[in-house]
Protein backbone atom coordinates (compact mmCIF):
# COMPACT_ATOMS: atom_id res chain seq x y z
CA UNK A 1 0.00 0.00 0.00
CA UNK A 2 1.89 3.01 -1.45
CA UNK A 3 0.01 6.32 -0.52
CA UNK A 4 1.64 9.48 -1.78
CA UNK A 5 0.55 12.74 -3.31
CA UNK A 6 -2.37 12.89 -0.72
CA UNK A 7 -1.46 15.17 2.44
CA UNK A 8 -0.30 18.38 -0.44
CA UNK A 9 -4.67 18.72 0.12
CA UNK A 10 -5.16 17.14 3.43
CA UNK A 11 -3.09 19.52 5.46
CA UNK A 12 -4.51 22.66 4.01
CA UNK A 13 -7.36 22.18 5.93
CA UNK A 14 -9.23 20.55 8.75
CA UNK A 15 -12.92 20.93 7.70
CA UNK A 16 -14.25 17.92 6.59
CA UNK A 17 -17.27 15.96 6.31
CA UNK A 18 -19.07 14.02 7.93
CA UNK A 19 -18.49 10.30 7.16
CA UNK A 20 -21.25 8.32 5.66
CA UNK A 21 -22.49 5.13 7.01
CA UNK A 22 -22.97 2.40 5.11
CA UNK A 23 -26.67 1.71 5.13
CA UNK A 24 -26.59 5.16 2.87
CA UNK A 25 -23.61 3.50 1.38
CA UNK A 26 -25.97 0.84 -0.41
CA UNK A 27 -28.14 2.96 -1.55
CA UNK A 28 -26.61 2.55 -5.20
CA UNK A 29 -28.65 -0.12 -7.16
CA UNK A 30 -26.85 -3.15 -7.21
CA UNK A 31 -26.87 -3.99 -11.06
CA UNK A 32 -24.51 -4.99 -13.21
CA UNK A 33 -22.25 -1.45 -13.94
CA UNK A 34 -19.62 -3.40 -16.05
CA UNK A 35 -20.43 -4.46 -19.68
CA UNK A 36 -18.45 -8.05 -20.29
CA UNK A 37 -15.43 -5.48 -22.93
CA UNK A 38 -14.62 -4.20 -19.12
CA UNK A 39 -12.20 -7.20 -17.95
CA UNK A 40 -10.44 -4.76 -16.53
CA UNK A 41 -12.58 -3.02 -14.82
CA UNK A 42 -12.31 0.55 -12.47
CA UNK A 43 -15.06 2.15 -9.84
CA UNK A 44 -18.04 3.65 -11.53
CA UNK A 45 -18.64 7.49 -11.26
CA UNK A 46 -20.96 9.11 -8.68
CA UNK A 47 -21.75 5.77 -6.66
CA UNK A 48 -22.50 8.15 -4.04
CA UNK A 49 -24.65 10.31 -6.14
CA UNK A 50 -24.07 13.96 -8.21
CA UNK A 51 -24.32 15.83 -4.92
CA UNK A 52 -20.85 15.37 -3.54
CA UNK A 53 -17.65 15.85 -5.77
CA UNK A 54 -16.02 13.40 -3.61
CA UNK A 55 -18.15 10.73 -5.15
CA UNK A 56 -16.92 11.11 -8.87
CA UNK A 57 -15.03 8.15 -10.88
CA UNK A 58 -12.20 6.69 -9.03
CA UNK A 59 -9.45 4.52 -9.68
CA UNK A 60 -8.55 0.46 -8.08
CA UNK A 61 -5.68 0.71 -5.55
CA UNK A 62 -4.42 -2.79 -3.57
CA UNK A 63 -7.00 -5.36 -3.91
CA UNK A 64 -7.88 -7.77 -1.22
CA UNK A 65 -9.59 -10.46 -2.37
CA UNK A 66 -11.47 -13.36 -0.67
CA UNK A 67 -13.46 -16.36 -2.42
CA UNK A 68 -16.83 -18.02 -1.02
CA UNK A 69 -18.99 -20.19 -2.03
CA UNK A 70 -18.44 -19.65 -5.95
CA UNK A 71 -17.94 -15.65 -5.77
CA UNK A 72 -14.63 -13.70 -5.36
CA UNK A 73 -15.42 -10.66 -3.20
CA UNK A 74 -12.97 -8.28 -4.89
CA UNK A 75 -12.59 -5.71 -1.79
CA UNK A 76 -10.06 -2.52 -2.88
CA UNK A 77 -8.90 0.75 -1.77
CA UNK A 78 -10.83 3.36 -3.92
CA UNK A 79 -8.60 6.33 -5.20
CA UNK A 80 -10.82 8.99 -5.94
CA UNK A 81 -10.43 11.48 -8.94
CA UNK A 82 -11.89 14.06 -6.68
CA UNK A 83 -10.63 14.84 -3.06
CA UNK A 84 -11.75 17.94 -1.49
CA UNK A 85 -9.18 19.07 1.41
CA UNK A 86 -9.28 17.61 4.66
CA UNK A 87 -11.39 14.62 3.51
CA UNK A 88 -10.00 11.43 4.38
CA UNK A 89 -9.10 8.81 1.34
CA UNK A 90 -8.63 5.58 0.40
CA UNK A 91 -11.63 4.10 1.56
CA UNK A 92 -12.45 -0.08 1.04
CA UNK A 93 -14.90 -0.83 -1.66
CA UNK A 94 -15.86 -3.83 -3.18
CA UNK A 95 -16.32 -5.54 -6.35
CA UNK A 96 -17.91 -8.99 -6.99
CA UNK A 97 -17.29 -11.63 -9.89
CA UNK A 98 -17.77 -15.70 -10.44
CA UNK A 99 -15.33 -15.87 -13.45
CA UNK A 100 -13.31 -12.43 -13.89
CA UNK A 101 -15.00 -11.23 -16.75
CA UNK A 102 -18.55 -10.07 -15.10
CA UNK A 103 -18.25 -7.68 -12.79
CA UNK A 104 -20.83 -6.50 -10.14
CA UNK A 105 -20.07 -2.97 -7.70
CA UNK A 106 -20.86 -3.73 -4.14
CA UNK A 107 -20.61 -0.10 -3.12
CA UNK A 108 -17.89 1.12 -0.07
CA UNK A 109 -17.38 -1.65 2.63
CA UNK A 110 -15.06 0.09 5.45
CA UNK A 111 -14.95 4.13 5.70
CA UNK A 112 -12.24 6.43 6.30
CA UNK A 113 -12.34 7.89 9.93
CA UNK A 114 -12.04 11.51 10.77
CA UNK A 115 -8.81 13.41 10.90
CA UNK A 116 -8.14 12.58 14.53
CA UNK A 117 -8.56 8.89 14.08
CA UNK A 118 -5.95 6.47 13.33
CA UNK A 119 -8.23 5.73 9.69
CA UNK A 120 -7.81 9.05 8.43
CA UNK A 121 -6.11 6.92 5.94
CA UNK A 122 -7.02 3.55 4.62
CA UNK A 123 -4.70 0.89 3.64
CA UNK A 124 -4.55 -2.41 2.62
CA UNK A 125 -5.21 -5.38 4.61
CA UNK A 126 -6.86 -8.59 4.56
CA UNK A 127 -9.85 -10.73 5.22
CA UNK A 128 -10.31 -14.00 7.00
CA UNK A 129 -13.71 -15.93 7.99
CA UNK A 130 -13.65 -17.46 12.24
CA UNK A 131 -17.42 -19.16 12.62
CA UNK A 132 -20.02 -16.90 11.25
CA UNK A 133 -18.02 -13.88 11.94
CA UNK A 134 -15.85 -12.32 9.38
CA UNK A 135 -12.72 -10.34 10.18
CA UNK A 136 -11.38 -7.35 8.24
CA UNK A 137 -7.55 -6.27 9.42
CA UNK A 138 -6.93 -3.36 7.61
CA UNK A 139 -4.37 -0.69 7.78
CA UNK A 140 -4.75 2.73 9.82
CA UNK A 141 -2.86 6.19 8.19
CA UNK A 142 -2.94 9.61 9.42
CA UNK A 143 0.05 11.81 8.61
CA UNK A 144 -1.29 15.24 9.80
CA UNK A 145 0.71 16.62 12.25
CA UNK A 146 -1.33 17.13 14.95
CA UNK A 147 -2.00 12.99 15.23
CA UNK A 148 1.54 11.81 15.13
CA UNK A 149 2.92 14.23 17.30
CA UNK A 150 1.15 11.81 20.16
CA UNK A 151 0.50 8.65 17.28
CA UNK A 152 2.35 6.30 15.41
CA UNK A 153 1.84 6.85 11.73
CA UNK A 154 0.57 3.51 10.74
CA UNK A 155 -1.06 0.80 12.23
CA UNK A 156 -3.03 -2.27 11.39
CA UNK A 157 -6.96 -1.46 12.74
CA UNK A 158 -9.94 -4.62 12.71
CA UNK A 159 -13.45 -4.51 11.81
CA UNK A 160 -15.76 -7.32 12.00
CA UNK A 161 -18.99 -8.48 9.97
CA UNK A 162 -21.42 -11.54 9.97
CA UNK A 163 -22.63 -10.92 6.59
CA UNK A 164 -19.39 -9.37 4.43
CA UNK A 165 -21.63 -6.10 4.13
CA UNK A 166 -21.85 -4.11 7.21
CA UNK A 167 -18.78 -3.26 8.89
CA UNK A 168 -18.74 -2.55 12.29
CA UNK A 169 -14.86 -1.05 13.74
CA UNK A 170 -13.48 -2.72 16.42
CA UNK A 171 -12.26 0.80 18.33
CA UNK A 172 -9.92 -0.96 21.04
CA UNK A 173 -8.51 -2.77 18.75
CA UNK A 174 -5.16 -1.49 17.57
CA UNK A 175 -1.20 -3.14 16.40
CA UNK A 176 1.31 -0.76 16.22
CA UNK A 177 5.08 -1.59 15.48
CA UNK A 178 6.82 -3.51 18.20
CA UNK A 179 10.27 -2.13 19.78
CA UNK A 180 12.93 -2.91 16.84
CA UNK A 181 10.26 -1.76 13.89
CA UNK A 182 9.37 1.57 12.48
CA UNK A 183 5.95 2.63 13.30
CA UNK A 184 5.98 5.23 10.55
CA UNK A 185 5.81 2.14 7.98
CA UNK A 186 4.04 -0.13 9.73
CA UNK A 187 1.15 -1.54 6.98
CA UNK A 188 -0.68 -4.06 4.71
CA UNK A 189 -1.76 -6.94 7.32
CA UNK A 190 -2.31 -10.29 5.77
CA UNK A 191 -4.03 -12.66 8.20
CA UNK A 192 -4.07 -16.86 7.38
CA UNK A 193 -4.81 -19.99 9.39
CA UNK A 194 -1.24 -21.78 9.31
CA UNK A 195 -2.48 -25.26 9.78
CA UNK A 196 1.47 -26.94 9.72
CA UNK A 197 1.76 -24.47 12.76
CA UNK A 198 -1.54 -24.29 14.38
CA UNK A 199 -2.23 -20.70 14.46
CA UNK A 200 -3.32 -18.25 12.87
CA UNK A 201 -0.62 -15.81 11.14
CA UNK A 202 -0.09 -11.93 10.67
CA UNK A 203 2.10 -10.87 8.52
CA UNK A 204 3.05 -7.24 8.11
CA UNK A 205 5.26 -4.86 6.00
CA UNK A 206 7.86 -2.69 7.94
CA UNK A 207 11.52 -1.97 8.89
CA UNK A 208 13.82 -3.07 11.11
CA UNK A 209 15.91 -0.73 13.24
CA UNK A 210 18.53 -0.97 10.75
CA UNK A 211 15.76 0.40 8.28
CA UNK A 212 16.27 -2.94 6.08
CA UNK A 213 12.35 -3.77 5.00
CA UNK A 214 11.14 -7.12 6.91
CA UNK A 215 7.57 -8.87 7.07
CA UNK A 216 6.99 -9.47 10.36
CA UNK A 217 5.18 -12.62 11.62
CA UNK A 218 2.59 -12.29 14.48
CA UNK A 219 0.08 -14.98 15.43
CA UNK A 220 -2.48 -15.78 17.74
CA UNK A 221 -4.68 -19.44 18.52
CA UNK A 222 -7.87 -17.08 18.82
CA UNK A 223 -8.60 -14.50 17.27
CA UNK A 224 -11.68 -12.78 18.84
CA UNK A 225 -8.98 -12.52 21.90
CA UNK A 226 -7.12 -9.45 19.99
CA UNK A 227 -4.29 -10.68 21.28
CA UNK A 228 -1.57 -11.26 18.77
CA UNK A 229 2.02 -12.07 19.60
CA UNK A 230 5.44 -11.20 17.79
CA UNK A 231 8.02 -13.40 16.47
CA UNK A 232 10.59 -13.60 14.01
CA UNK A 233 10.21 -11.64 10.84
CA UNK A 234 9.46 -14.43 7.91
CA UNK A 235 11.57 -12.32 5.42
CA UNK A 236 14.23 -9.40 5.82
CA UNK A 237 15.49 -8.08 2.67
CA UNK A 238 19.18 -8.93 1.64
CA UNK A 239 21.68 -5.91 1.07
CA UNK A 240 21.87 -7.58 -3.11
CA UNK A 241 17.93 -6.70 -2.94
CA UNK A 242 18.04 -3.48 -0.44
CA UNK A 243 14.28 -3.19 -0.85
CA UNK A 244 12.95 -0.40 1.21
CA UNK A 245 9.64 -2.18 1.86
CA UNK A 246 8.15 -5.38 1.25
CA UNK A 247 4.62 -3.89 0.17
CA UNK A 248 1.29 -6.23 0.48
CA UNK A 249 2.97 -9.74 1.33
CA UNK A 250 0.69 -12.99 1.00
CA UNK A 251 1.54 -16.20 1.88
CA UNK A 252 0.04 -19.64 0.53
CA UNK A 253 0.60 -23.05 -0.19
CA UNK A 254 0.36 -24.85 -3.51
CA UNK A 255 1.06 -28.40 -3.93
CA UNK A 256 4.98 -29.04 -1.94
CA UNK A 257 6.12 -25.32 -1.94
CA UNK A 258 5.32 -22.08 -0.14
CA UNK A 259 4.81 -18.98 -1.79
CA UNK A 260 5.35 -15.37 -0.08
CA UNK A 261 3.98 -12.97 -2.68
CA UNK A 262 5.02 -8.89 -2.04
CA UNK A 263 5.18 -5.88 -3.82
CA UNK A 264 8.21 -3.39 -4.13
CA UNK A 265 8.11 0.16 -6.03
CA UNK A 266 11.78 1.60 -5.00
CA UNK A 267 14.36 -0.84 -7.21
CA UNK A 268 15.34 0.03 -10.50
CA UNK A 269 12.78 -3.45 -11.40
CA UNK A 270 9.75 -2.48 -9.60
CA UNK A 271 6.85 -4.47 -9.22
CA UNK A 272 5.06 -8.16 -7.61
CA UNK A 273 7.63 -10.34 -6.95
CA UNK A 274 7.72 -14.18 -5.21
CA UNK A 275 9.51 -16.25 -3.07
CA UNK A 276 9.59 -20.02 -2.73
CA UNK A 277 10.19 -22.59 0.53
CA UNK A 278 9.26 -25.79 1.28
CA UNK A 279 8.55 -24.64 4.95
CA UNK A 280 6.28 -21.13 5.66
CA UNK A 281 9.47 -19.72 7.78
CA UNK A 282 11.88 -20.12 5.13
CA UNK A 283 14.59 -20.60 4.30
CA UNK A 284 13.59 -18.65 0.75
CA UNK A 285 14.63 -19.16 -2.75
CA UNK A 286 14.30 -16.32 -4.98
CA UNK A 287 13.45 -17.75 -8.68
CA UNK A 288 16.04 -16.62 -11.85
CA UNK A 289 12.71 -14.22 -12.74
CA UNK A 290 10.97 -13.65 -9.22
CA UNK A 291 8.50 -10.75 -10.77
CA UNK A 292 5.10 -11.98 -11.86
CA UNK A 293 4.72 -9.08 -14.42
CA UNK A 294 6.31 -5.79 -15.60
CA UNK A 295 6.11 -2.96 -13.49
CA UNK A 296 2.78 -1.59 -14.51
CA UNK A 297 0.52 -4.48 -12.62
CA UNK A 298 1.17 -3.56 -8.85
CA UNK A 299 0.19 -5.02 -5.45
CA UNK A 300 -1.19 -8.02 -6.39
CA UNK A 301 -2.28 -10.85 -4.24
CA UNK A 302 -3.45 -13.67 -4.78
CA UNK A 303 -7.15 -16.03 -4.44
CA UNK A 304 -8.23 -19.38 -4.70
CA UNK A 305 -11.27 -21.49 -5.60
CA UNK A 306 -9.69 -24.35 -4.14
CA UNK A 307 -9.18 -25.29 -7.58
CA UNK A 308 -7.10 -22.63 -9.06
CA UNK A 309 -5.44 -19.67 -8.13
CA UNK A 310 -5.16 -15.89 -9.30
CA UNK A 311 -3.06 -13.24 -9.33
CA UNK A 312 -5.33 -10.17 -8.48
CA UNK A 313 -3.51 -6.59 -9.13
CA UNK A 314 -3.68 -2.84 -10.05
CA UNK A 315 -2.37 -1.74 -13.40
CA UNK A 316 -0.73 1.53 -12.72
CA UNK A 317 -2.56 4.77 -14.92
CA UNK A 318 -0.24 7.95 -16.53
CA UNK A 319 -0.89 11.44 -14.83
CA UNK A 320 -1.51 13.48 -16.91
CA UNK A 321 -3.71 10.79 -18.77
CA UNK A 322 -1.57 9.98 -21.95
CA UNK A 323 0.78 7.98 -23.32
CA UNK A 324 3.26 10.52 -22.17
CA UNK A 325 2.70 10.96 -18.62
CA UNK A 326 4.03 9.28 -15.45
CA UNK A 327 3.03 6.31 -14.36
CA UNK A 328 1.14 6.69 -10.66
CA UNK A 329 -0.72 5.15 -7.81
CA UNK A 330 -4.05 3.40 -8.59
CA UNK A 331 -5.80 2.25 -11.95
CA UNK A 332 -7.90 -0.65 -13.53
CA UNK A 333 -8.31 -4.67 -11.99
CA UNK A 334 -5.70 -6.97 -13.54
CA UNK A 335 -6.36 -10.54 -13.11
CA UNK A 336 -4.32 -13.41 -14.28
CA UNK A 337 -4.10 -17.42 -13.57
CA UNK A 338 -1.45 -18.70 -11.71
CA UNK A 339 0.01 -22.16 -12.61
CA UNK A 340 2.83 -24.37 -10.89
CA UNK A 341 5.87 -25.17 -13.11
CA UNK A 342 7.25 -28.77 -12.14
CA UNK A 343 10.09 -26.61 -10.25
CA UNK A 344 7.89 -25.03 -8.41
CA UNK A 345 8.09 -21.68 -10.03
CA UNK A 346 4.94 -19.89 -11.41
CA UNK A 347 3.71 -19.21 -14.82
CA UNK A 348 1.42 -16.41 -15.45
CA UNK A 349 -1.58 -16.94 -17.81
CA UNK A 350 -4.88 -15.45 -18.98
CA UNK A 351 -8.17 -16.44 -17.21
CA UNK A 352 -10.13 -18.74 -19.64
CA UNK A 353 -13.61 -17.15 -19.02
CA UNK A 354 -12.04 -13.34 -19.81
CA UNK A 355 -10.70 -14.91 -23.30
CA UNK A 356 -14.06 -15.91 -23.88
CA UNK A 357 -15.33 -12.28 -24.13
CA UNK A 358 -14.31 -11.90 -27.42
CA UNK A 359 -16.64 -13.35 -29.55
CA UNK A 360 -16.90 -11.17 -32.76
CA UNK A 361 -14.09 -12.28 -35.35
CA UNK A 362 -12.57 -8.58 -37.21
CA UNK A 363 -11.41 -8.14 -40.87
CA UNK A 364 -7.62 -7.58 -40.49
CA UNK A 365 -7.54 -4.51 -43.17
CA UNK A 366 -4.18 -3.81 -44.13
CA UNK A 367 -4.16 0.06 -44.28
CA UNK A 368 -0.59 0.62 -45.38
CA UNK A 369 2.87 -1.07 -45.92
CA UNK A 370 6.34 0.31 -45.53
CA UNK A 371 9.52 -1.58 -46.40
CA UNK A 372 9.30 -5.23 -47.55
CA UNK A 373 6.21 -7.56 -46.20
CA UNK A 374 4.80 -10.27 -47.97
CA UNK A 375 1.76 -11.39 -47.45
CA UNK A 376 0.12 -14.75 -47.57
CA UNK A 377 -3.63 -14.97 -46.13
CA UNK A 378 -3.60 -13.14 -42.29
CA UNK A 379 0.41 -14.07 -42.27
CA UNK A 380 2.77 -12.07 -43.01
CA UNK A 381 7.01 -11.70 -43.66
CA UNK A 382 8.45 -8.83 -42.79
CA UNK A 383 12.26 -8.13 -43.90
CA UNK A 384 14.40 -5.86 -42.19
CA UNK A 385 12.66 -2.40 -41.14
CA UNK A 386 9.36 -3.16 -42.54
CA UNK A 387 5.88 -2.36 -40.95
CA UNK A 388 2.11 -3.24 -41.97
CA UNK A 389 -0.26 -0.76 -40.77
CA UNK A 390 -3.89 -2.64 -40.23
CA UNK A 391 -7.02 -0.76 -39.55
CA UNK A 392 -8.58 1.29 -36.10
CA UNK A 393 -9.28 -1.11 -33.50
CA UNK A 394 -12.30 -1.35 -31.43
CA UNK A 395 -13.07 -0.39 -27.79
CA UNK A 396 -12.15 -4.22 -26.61
CA UNK A 397 -10.37 -6.33 -29.00
CA UNK A 398 -8.11 -9.43 -28.76
CA UNK A 399 -5.52 -10.10 -30.69
CA UNK A 400 -3.56 -13.15 -31.51
CA UNK A 401 -0.51 -14.09 -33.30
CA UNK A 402 2.99 -16.26 -33.59
CA UNK A 403 5.74 -14.55 -33.93
CA UNK A 404 9.14 -15.93 -35.04
CA UNK A 405 11.98 -13.51 -34.38
CA UNK A 406 15.43 -14.33 -33.48
CA UNK A 407 17.31 -11.03 -33.71
CA UNK A 408 16.19 -7.37 -33.55
CA UNK A 409 12.49 -5.87 -31.97
CA UNK A 410 9.34 -6.95 -33.64
CA UNK A 411 6.32 -6.48 -32.39
CA UNK A 412 2.90 -4.30 -32.75
CA UNK A 413 2.08 -0.52 -32.41
CA UNK A 414 -0.54 0.57 -30.93
CA UNK A 415 -2.27 4.16 -30.85
CA UNK A 416 -0.98 4.44 -34.13
CA UNK A 417 -0.63 7.86 -35.53
CA UNK A 418 1.64 7.71 -38.39
CA UNK A 419 1.56 11.13 -39.27
CA UNK A 420 3.17 12.56 -35.87
CA UNK A 421 5.08 9.15 -35.35
CA UNK A 422 3.49 8.34 -32.54
CA UNK A 423 2.32 5.53 -30.07
CA UNK A 424 3.03 2.64 -27.88
CA UNK A 425 5.49 -0.28 -29.16
CA UNK A 426 5.40 -2.96 -28.00
CA UNK A 427 8.79 -5.48 -28.63
CA UNK A 428 10.09 -8.45 -28.48
CA UNK A 429 13.47 -8.35 -28.14
CA UNK A 430 15.02 -11.84 -28.21
CA UNK A 431 18.62 -10.89 -28.39
CA UNK A 432 18.33 -8.91 -25.11
CA UNK A 433 15.68 -11.77 -23.60
CA UNK A 434 12.88 -9.36 -23.20
CA UNK A 435 9.83 -7.67 -24.42
CA UNK A 436 9.93 -4.63 -24.02
CA UNK A 437 7.24 -1.42 -24.30
CA UNK A 438 8.26 2.02 -25.54
CA UNK A 439 6.17 5.43 -26.00
CA UNK A 440 6.98 6.59 -29.22
CA UNK A 441 7.07 10.70 -29.65
CA UNK A 442 7.91 12.44 -33.37
CA UNK A 443 10.78 9.71 -34.15
CA UNK A 444 11.95 9.12 -30.29
CA UNK A 445 11.43 5.96 -28.14
CA UNK A 446 11.16 6.10 -24.27
CA UNK A 447 11.27 3.12 -22.59
CA UNK A 448 8.49 2.36 -20.59
CA UNK A 449 8.10 -0.86 -19.11
CA UNK A 450 10.19 -4.53 -19.76
CA UNK A 451 9.97 -8.11 -18.49
CA UNK A 452 11.87 -11.52 -19.07
CA UNK A 453 11.21 -13.61 -21.51
CA UNK A 454 13.32 -16.43 -19.80
CA UNK A 455 10.14 -18.81 -19.17
CA UNK A 456 9.83 -18.85 -22.94
CA UNK A 457 12.03 -21.47 -24.59
CA UNK A 458 13.35 -20.48 -28.29
CA UNK A 459 12.26 -17.78 -30.63
CA UNK A 460 8.67 -18.77 -31.23
CA UNK A 461 5.93 -16.83 -29.22
CA UNK A 462 2.22 -17.34 -29.20
CA UNK A 463 1.14 -14.28 -28.21
CA UNK A 464 -2.58 -13.12 -27.11
CA UNK A 465 -2.79 -9.47 -27.07
CA UNK A 466 -6.24 -8.44 -24.38
CA UNK A 467 -7.20 -4.69 -25.10
CA UNK A 468 -10.21 -2.67 -23.29
CA UNK A 469 -10.14 0.83 -23.00
CA UNK A 470 -6.89 2.09 -21.94
CA UNK A 471 -5.60 -1.61 -20.54
CA UNK A 472 -3.47 -3.80 -22.51
CA UNK A 473 -2.16 -7.32 -21.49
CA UNK A 474 0.12 -9.36 -23.36
CA UNK A 475 -0.01 -13.05 -23.02
CA UNK A 476 2.91 -15.08 -23.85
CA UNK A 477 2.67 -18.86 -24.62
CA UNK A 478 0.95 -19.52 -21.32
CA UNK A 479 3.82 -18.33 -19.09
CA UNK A 480 3.97 -14.88 -18.95
CA UNK A 481 1.82 -12.05 -18.65
CA UNK A 482 3.21 -8.35 -19.35
CA UNK A 483 0.32 -5.32 -18.68
CA UNK A 484 0.87 -1.98 -19.88
CA UNK A 485 -1.16 1.56 -19.82
CA UNK A 486 -1.82 2.60 -23.69
CA UNK A 487 -3.92 5.77 -24.19
CA UNK A 488 -6.18 6.52 -27.14
CA UNK A 489 -6.69 2.75 -28.66
CA UNK A 490 -9.58 3.19 -29.66
CA UNK A 491 -10.87 4.20 -33.17
CA UNK A 492 -6.91 4.16 -33.68
CA UNK A 493 -4.62 2.38 -36.50
CA UNK A 494 -2.14 -0.80 -35.21
CA UNK A 495 0.62 -2.14 -36.87
CA UNK A 496 3.09 -4.70 -36.42
CA UNK A 497 6.57 -4.28 -37.07
CA UNK A 498 10.26 -6.01 -37.63
CA UNK A 499 13.62 -4.60 -37.82
CA UNK A 500 14.90 -7.80 -38.90
CA UNK A 501 13.35 -10.72 -40.87
CA UNK A 502 10.27 -11.84 -38.64
CA UNK A 503 7.44 -13.35 -39.46
CA UNK A 504 3.89 -13.06 -37.83
CA UNK A 505 1.34 -15.78 -38.53
CA UNK A 506 -2.27 -16.46 -38.20
CA UNK A 507 -3.03 -12.85 -37.19
CA UNK A 508 -6.80 -12.99 -35.94
CA UNK A 509 -9.05 -10.05 -34.34
CA UNK A 510 -11.91 -10.62 -32.40
CA UNK A 511 -13.73 -7.84 -30.80
CA UNK A 512 -16.36 -8.04 -28.05
CA UNK A 513 -20.59 -8.13 -28.53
Amino acid sequence: MSIKKIYLLTVLTLAFFSCQDHDSDVKIAQEDIFKKTNIYPQPPEQWMGSSNPYYTAGYIGDVMPYYENGKFHLFFLHDAKTKPAGEGFHDIHSLETTDFKDYTYQGRQVPYGSSSEPDFGVGTGSLIKVGNTYYYYYTGHNEIASFVSNNPRESVLLAKSTDMKNWTKVKDFKITAPAGYYDYDFRDPHVLYNAEDGKYWMLVSTQNSARRAVVLKFTTSNLESGNWNVESPVYTTNSSENYLMMECPDLFKMGNYWYLVFSENWSSNTGTRYRIATSSNGPWTTPAVDRLDGSYLYAAKTVSDNTDRYLIGWTARKVPENNTGGKDWAGNLVAHKLVQNTDGTLSVKQIPSAQSVFTQNAALSVDKISGNANQNGNSFNLSANSQVTFGKLQKANQINFILNASSGKSGLILAHDTDAGSGVKIAFEPESNRIAAYVMTSGSEDLMNSFSLSAVSGTSYNVTVSISNDVCVVYINDKIAFSNRVYNIVNKKWSIFSSSESSFTNINIKNSN
